[in-house]
């Protein structure tokens, strides 16, 4: 899974529940369920304006006991390790940027950028004729770019007749133009075609 996906995936969790704790403690303090007579779960907080989420006796349950100071601050330290964690992996570059075109004679400074070169390479790889359609991006570093590339053959192709035209065409291209050893990733995929009736 991709670190933009991943990023969703946990924003979609940390905004669905920040939600709902919202509009839990709205309907709460506006006494909905009262003018509404709605009649909510048995042990459902936070029923009433007057309703507390946790009482005194539930706050100091376990503070006489020996282990719960320990094991609240080691919690509390693991929650603000992942968050740091998560906040560095932001922080940490995870495509190349612009890079260098014109091979190893280009002039300083004749910069491409990624999504630019992307674009270029997904276009030069669809007008090979056994590819339908094609998407590409830069991923990796600024000293090891990588390209990744969706191909969908056409419905007659052959994966590796096709995977040497993109290798010694587009991909070759490229190179050429950044004056690099690029590697590729390849993810290929076949058109859907219907099947043909037979009068």
């Amino acid at each position: 899974m991709r670190k933009s996906a991943i990023n969703r995936a946990l924003l979609a969790v940390v905004g669905i529940v920040l939600l709902g704790g919202g509009l839990l403690i709205l309907a709460g303090g506006f006494d909905v369920y009262r003018r509404w007579h709605i009649t909510p779960p048995n042990g459902w907080p936070l029923t009433a304006p007057e309703d507390v989420l946790l009482t005194n006796a539930d706050r100091t349950w376990w503070t006489g006991e020996g282990w719960w100071w320990p094991a609240a601050i080691a919690c509390l330290v693991v929650v603000v390790l992942l968050a740091l964690w998560w906040f560095l992996a932001q922080l940490r570059r995870s495509h190349p940027g612009p890079l260098s075109v014109g091979g190893k004679d280009a002039v300083d400074g004749v910069e491409l950028r990624e999504g630019a070169l992307s674009d270029a390479v997904a276009a030069d790889a669809r007008r090979l004729p056994s590819v339908g359609r094609a998407r590409a991006r830069m991923i990796g570093s600024s000293r090891r770019p990588e390209v990744d590339l969706d191909l969908t053959m056409t419905p007659a192709s052959e994966p590796g007749p096709v995977l040497q035209e993109l290798y010694d065409g587009p991909l070759e291209n490229v190179r050429q133009s950044t004056g690099r050893d690029i590697t590729s990733r390849v993810h290929v995929g076949a058109m859907k075609h219907k099947a043909r009736r037979a009068d």
